[in-house]
């Protein structure tokens, strides 16, 4: 038997030593006991029950050697909400959760507080964007696109379990959505933005599915292709919001110059200060986002 404060330091140890972040070790205790953190603090220098020991030193064995976190519990958390997450899906980040807020305050800005809108999540992975969505604005009537059934498979189990009203349509970014007719106030979009030639972290290429994570030789591949068709799914007056590359600034720039050179767009920082956040403002909307800058 041993301690909670042994066993993990121990682990932060060989964390260290591996590259991955100490605090690995606890945020993993701390979901694999159900206990907060303070209470495992409190008892920190009280053995640690059987089995949890066991569940504890096999998960940490398979994140020493470089499988995420997420999933060897099998989910990941997002704004609040619990998800599934695998093999067949990008494992929500808190920049994607940054993106979330930002569209909820500009539909807020954007939009008389009584009109019910339409959103699509376009690339929907997990669902996790569309999940967030249509649980903290009621008046939203949520679409999510994914070209993976598999992935599909998994939002929808994630919506269930959640109790959010999304629906959910299989096809390569925009397509099931003109198929449909569908058209949107506001369309949000977390594309695979990854140049192929990158280089990455292994344990992001070895468990994360590529589909999700590069976008061709530039990485800018699916944002062509949204720029390309949205003019077919957007309504008069309405935004699109997108998560970038940190520094893709000036390409994203010189896209929307070439499809959208009438668009009034707005590139917004994470709370690391990078650029992460493209926002194009469409008809009508144009006056209000510059206003409200």
């Amino acid at each position: 038997m041993t301690t909670f404060s042994r066993s993990v330091r121990a682990y932060e140890r060989l964390c260290d030593e591996k590259d991955i972040p100490a605090e690995t070790v606890m945020a993993f205790l701390v979901e694999l006991s159900q206990r907060e953190r303070y209470d495992l603090y409190a008892n920190y220098d009280e053995e640690m029950p059987s089995s949890l020991a066991k569940a504890f030193d096999e998960g940490m064995a398979r994140i020493l050697a470089g499988e995420p976190m997420a999933h060897v519990l099998g989910y990941s958390w997002f704004y609040g909400y619990r998800l599934s997450v695998g093999p067949n899906v990008l494992i929500p980040r808190y920049e994607t959760e940054e993106l979330c807020a930002n569209v909820l305050g500009d539909i807020d800005v954007c939009f008389n507080a009584e009109v019910s809108l339409v959103c699509a999540d376009v690339g929907t992975g997990s669902g996790a964007i569309a999940i967030t969505l249509a649980k903290e604005e009621p008046r939203l009537t949520m679409y999510a696109t994914d070209i993976s059934g598999d992935a599909l498979l998994i939002a929808a189990e994630n919506a269930r379990a959640n109790d959010a009203q999304v629906t959910f349509l299989q096809g390569d970014m925009l397509k099931p959505l003109i198929e449909q007719g569908i058209r949107l106030d506001v369309l949000v979009c977390n594309p695979p933005y990854i140049p192929m030639e990158e280089e990455m972290e292994r344990s992001v290429v070895d468990y994360e599915p590529h589909v999700a994570l590069f976008g061709g030789s530039d990485g800018l591949k699916f944002y062509r292709s949204v720029f390309a068709d949205c003019g077919k799914v957007l309504k008069e007056n309405a935004f699109m919001a997108f998560e970038m590359g940190w520094n893709q600034r000036e390409a994203m720039v010189a896209l929307l110059a070439e499809y959208l050179p009438g668009a009034t767009y707005e590139i917004r920082r994470d709370m690391n200060g990078k650029d992460r956040m493209l926002f194009v403002y469409l008809g009508a909307l144009k006056d209000k986002a510059e206003v409200n800058k």
